[in-house]
């Protein structure tokens, strides 16, 4: 599987490594991903997802079927 977060999209960026003498070469910067199992009380089941830091605090801000709910709207999940 991918590095992407399942909520937000959020996946790898890329960059260079600067040395002392500014010689440069690629890296990536990989997303902070978990994965997760939330409970859906409306569908009375357990969901598994590979979620991003920042996608986790609003899960404990909003819930899990609203931020769900977002994420469906702009077609990130299934």
């Amino acid at each position: 599987m991918s590095k992407v977060c399942e909520i937000t999209g959020k996946r790898a960026m890329f960059g260079n490594n600067v040395s002392f003498s500014i010689n440069k070469t690629r890296r990536r910067f990989n997303v902070n991903l978990s994965k997760k199992r939330f409970y859906i009380e409306e569908e009375d089941r357990w969901v598994t997802l590979k979620v991003s830091a920042r996608a986790l605090k609003s899960i404990n801000k909003k819930g899990i079927s609203a931020v769900l709910k977002e994420a469906k709207a702009n077609g990130l999940t299934k």
